[in-house]
């Protein structure tokens, strides 16, 4: 058997990856696809698969490469890479190694379009002290927009159903395309020096972003930010907002809601002139009768004010006084006739006084006499309570009974144990005291 026929796959690996890596056609390759399976590892290198409909490929990009992005990456984004391929031997994969990539059409303008709304919000072009107010009855409307468009025609319908006083300034552009932008700019700047417009509407018809994107320029928002005219903007459809929308004094829907901001309703106008006019008469009629009241009230005053009808009013006010100063005195004098006869009733003779002190000092005599009494039989009872208490812890009587008190050394002695044979004791009697001595002792066991 002949072996040397066999490779080894490492030698056959090895002879892949040198015709893979230096083709010359694969030293630089170009490829668009969506990003699947992505990892970004803690080292700052990038893995992922690129894929489209019918194939996969391996895709790494370095850290050296991954830092010079402009967008972060992520699983579902469309890209345009540019690389080399190589093969990594100890597993025989190929894969493309990236050094540049970008995100494929719509992606890539959506990064630019967030990248400028974030610039210009931080420079406070949106903000919303900087919006002019948008004039209620304009005298002169400027229009920029195609003259060929749809939306020239539905601002001029709008415009003359609602407010016939407002002219229309037409002034046309380039809506989307190269030098659109250039022409948008430009066409401001001229209806801000030459017009005398009250309100400037920019608008145009929908579109994708691509048509939509003359109104995203950087240019064209600094132009609208820069107009001395408020401006109104109406681009594309309802669900598309431009950065033009965002730094405009109002953004409107679509045409004819830019049209209808712009203007008053003329119906609107004839309703409030008539209910201006309904209130004008109801103050009138108000004041009107305000004033005939107040002459009424004045013609009062005069016929009161007159000499004949003051003398009647003084004679009334002399009549009050006088049935009040007699309702007075006769109160008085019954008030003093009262008191008269209170005194008299209290006036007595000086017998009928002395009478009165006598019988009350007879009395407050046998009170006085009743009381001593109680005190005296109070104080006995007590003195003889007392005196029975102190008898009853008199030592004589106790010894009367026979009872003595013995001491030794002038100390009482209350128990056998408090003497001893031979000691000297003194015994008390009721009528005298007898030294003895202690032959001898006995106890009783308790």
């Amino acid at each position: 058997m002949n072996e040397q026929k066999y490779l080894s796959v490492s030698a056959l690996t090895e002879y892949i990856k040198v015709k893979l890596e230096n083709d010359n056609h694969l030293k630089r390759v170009f490829l668009k696809g969506e990003i699947s399976n992505f990892t970004h590892h803690g080292s700052g290198h990038l893995y992922f698969s690129l894929k489209d409909e019918d194939a996969a490929i391996s895709a790494m990009m370095f850290k050296t490469y991954a830092s010079t992005l402009s967008f972060k990456p992520k699983a579902g984004d469309k890209v345009l890479v540019e690389g080399y391929i190589s093969l990594y031997k100890a597993r025989g994969t190929y894969s493309i190694s990236i050094f540049s990539m970008t995100l494929d059409g719509i992606g890539e303008l959506f990064l630019k379009y967030e990248q400028n709304r974030k610039m210009f919000q931080e420079l406070g072009y949106f903000d919303e002290s900087l919006k002019k107010p948008i004039p209620k009855f304009p005298k002169i409307i400027a229009v920029i927009t195609s003259e060929t468009g749809a939306v020239i025609q539905d601002i001029k319908t709008t415009i003359s159903r609602r407010y016939l006083l407002a002219k229309i300034e037409l002034y046309p552009i380039l809506v989307q395309g190269e030098g659109s932008k250039d022409d948008i700019v430009r066409t401001l700047a001229r209806v801000n020096k030459e017009s005398q417009a009250d309100v400037i509407i920019l608008g145009r018809g929908g579109g994708s972003i691509e048509d939509l994107w003359s109104f995203n320029e950087a240019e064209v928002v600094v132009a609208i930010h820069q107009s001395k005219i408020p401006v109104i903007t109406a681009i594309g459809h309802e669900t598309d907002t431009t950065l033009s929308d965002y730094v405009s004094d109002l953004r409107a829907p679509t045409p004819t809601a830019a049209a209808e901001l712009a203007t008053p309703n003329m119906v609107d106008l004839i309703k409030e002139i008539k209910d201006k006019v309904q209130l004008s008469q109801y103050y009138m009629n108000e004041r009107i009768k305000n004033y005939t009241q107040l002459l009424l009230n004045l013609d009062e005053r005069l016929e009161l004010a007159s000499p004949k009808s003051k003398l009647e009013l003084e004679h009334k006010q002399i009549d009050n006084l006088t049935s009040k100063l007699t309702y007075f005195y006769k109160s008085k004098l019954t008030d003093n006739l009262n008191k008269v006869r209170l005194l008299s009733q209290r006036l007595t003779s000086p017998d009928e006084k002395i009478e009165r002190y006598k019988e009350r000092i007879e009395t407050l005599t046998s009170r006085i006499n009743l009381l001593y009494k109680k005190q005296v039989d109070l104080k006995t009872y007590e003195y003889q309570s007392s005196l029975k208490q102190l008898q009853g812890l008199d030592p004589l009587r106790i010894m009367q009974r026979g009872f003595s008190l013995t001491t030794k050394n002038q100390k009482v002695i209350t128990s056998i144990e408090q003497i001893n044979t031979n000691d000297e004791l003194d015994i008390q009697y009721k009528d005298g005291t007898a030294k003895v001595k202690v032959l001898s002792k006995e106890g009783k066991h308790i």
